[in-house]
């Protein structure tokens, strides 16, 4: 223990404990600046911001400042296609060069949705459900209906449609609402012993529908057919019926007699 003891006043001993801890200075000191050049912490840039850019021109901007990329695609009504809508991180983050960047696009071709029920509900109602389902309305129509205002019949593309069908979110569909008049009373034309043709045009004209045509006898010239029959019949206790009512005929082979 003495020599130890000795050795630990000597100046070989003082010279040793010194060079140690320069030794552990210069390893701490070269392993943080290592670590900062490693990590690049003064190579941090700002995200620019994307949203609003088609995808085009937001990749080419991105690449040119050496982000990478990942794209996701969402429909979104009333955006143009290609348009960046999301951008993850935020722009003015500062990141580092190489960094992935995630976008959402808005994609080209819109899901098809089903058609809801919407026969016979108010117009108001018909509207939000409609929105809800990512549909909008294009041209109204009215015909003669009690329900003032409900829907009686949609229309897309020129055709109607049932509840269910499916078509491209964010179309545009068509309504024939009620006008509030079915229960105004116009009279009956008698069309009896009236060319078919001429018939038809007196119903319509009065208000009326035509409905149900049925057929008397051997038909050989349809072009030649008259009115022997109609249902309902202008009486004298029954001479008006409502607006849009439909008259049924029976027609038979042979030409209007004087």
């Amino acid at each position: 223990m003495s020599k130890f003891g000795s050795y630990l006043k000597t100046k070989d001993f003082r010279r040793t404990i010194i060079l140690a801890i320069l030794s552990v200075i210069v390893v701490t000191l070269i392993a943080f600046y290592s670590l900062g050049i490693y990590t690049r912490h003064d190579s941090a840039i700002p995200v620019p911001k994307i949203i609003g850019m088609q995808v085009d021109k937001a990749l080419s901007l991105l690449k040119d400042q050496g982000f990478g990329v990942s794209i996701d695609s969402v429909y979104v009504l009333d955006q143009a296609p290609g348009t960046v809508i999301e951008q993850d991180p935020d722009a003015g983050t500062s990141v580092k060069e190489n960094r992935v960047i995630y976008l959402k696009i808005v994609k080209n071709q819109a899901p098809n949705v089903a058609l809801p029920d919407i026969i016979d509900a108010p117009y108001i109602s018909a509207t939000a459900t409609l929105s809800n389902a990512g549909l909008k309305i294009g041209d109204t129509t009215y015909k003669p209906d009690i329900a003032r205002d409900h829907v009686l019949e949609v229309h897309f593309a020129g055709q109607p449609i049932t509840a269910g069908t499916k078509i491209p979110k964010g179309s545009k569909v068509d309504l024939v609402l009620g006008d509030g008049a079915g229960a105004a009373e116009v009279d009956i034309p008698d069309v009896t012993n009236q060319d078919l043709d001429a018939a038809k045009f007196a119903i319509k004209g009065a208000g009326l529908a035509v409905g149900t045509i049925t057929y008397q006898g051997t038909i050989t010239d349809s072009t030649s057919l008259i009115v022997v029959a109609q249902m309902p019949m202008p009486t004298d206790s029954a001479t008006k019926t409502s607006i849009g009512t439909r008259i049924n005929l029976m027609v038979t082979q042979g030409k209007k007699t004087q």
